[in-house]
């Protein structure tokens, strides 16, 4: 079986399984002290390490209680950051792996999709991806067995993000995940003022996100552009900068969660 190892294990999160296991339990505990909302369809996170934008992360995350058992498939689409890439990437392996253990990919599905416009399979493109990755311990722990389908996107029109996420809606059995940072570098105010600009214009579902705005910006885009995503409501979660958890406020990076309903 072809398996894309781990390639940010100690490097964004904990490499120890042990370890690892109790960050995240410890992230998604603190975030239970939030009230529940409605069960999620959709999810935004950010993907930076744990220490920055786990809190985050872990909120949009506990919007998963109640229908761990109902989920067996997650659609989580991601930013390219090691690789140039022009449209959408599936990979070639059969599996994904953590120290928590390895997750069963949805084959049928990337089969079905790969012939969709836009859509490449590279194992290259995932190979050390990070913004994937960090997303998988909190799906792990979260829900029971599940399969993934793992895209990496690079340049591409909304349009047809928007259709390989129409393709993959299914039903309350497939979650969406969509990972994506927001602003990048600035000083805290000026990231406030940015972050906040770009949450509003992601509730109005302006699907015309910049790189500036979002590094996942193409994949928001297209969550936005879908057809599915007109009938859903999009709700905030948390927005806050690595200035807010464990960075200086000199530059910082913003990160948004947010469940589409």
């Amino acid at each position: 079986m072809s398996i894309r190892e781990p390639a940010v294990a100690g490097l964004f999160y904990p490499s120890r399984a042990q370890r690892l296991q109790q960050d995240v339990e410890s992230l998604l505990s603190e975030a239970a002290e939030q009230p529940a909302g409605p069960a999620p369809k959709a999810l935004i996170v950010p993907h930076a390490g744990y220490i920055y934008s786990g809190p985050v992360a872990a909120r949009a995350y506990r919007r998963l209680t109640g229908i761990e058992d109902v989920i067996d498939r997650v659609v989580l689409l991601g930013p390219a950051h090691r690789v140039f890439l022009h449209g959408m990437a599936v990979p070639e392996a059969m599996a994904f792996a953590t120290p928590l253990g390895k997750i069963p990919l949805d084959l049928a599905a990337i089969e079905a999709i790969s012939d969709l416009p836009g859509v490449c399979r590279s194992d290259a493109a995932h190979a050390r991806e990070h913004s994937l990755e960090v997303q998988l311990p909190f799906l792990q722990t979260m829900l029971a067995d599940f399969h993934l389908v793992p895209v990496v996107v690079g340049r591409c029109e909304a349009g047809l993000v928007a259709n390989l996420i129409d393709a993959l809606w299914g039903g309350p059995e497939t979650l969406v995940v969509i990972s994506s940072d927001l602003s990048h570098f600035l000083p805290y105010p000026a990231a406030r003022e940015v972050d906040g600009n770009t949450c509003q214009r992601i509730l109005d579902k302006d699907a015309q996100l910049t790189g500036d705005e979002a590094c996942g910006a193409y994949v928001i885009n297209g969550l936005l552009r879908s057809r599915h995503c007109q009938a859903m409501k999009i709700e905030a979660v948390d927005l806050r900068n690595s200035g807010d958890t464990a960075g200086d406020r000199t530059q910082v990076v913003g990160y948004g969660a947010f469940a589409l309903h």
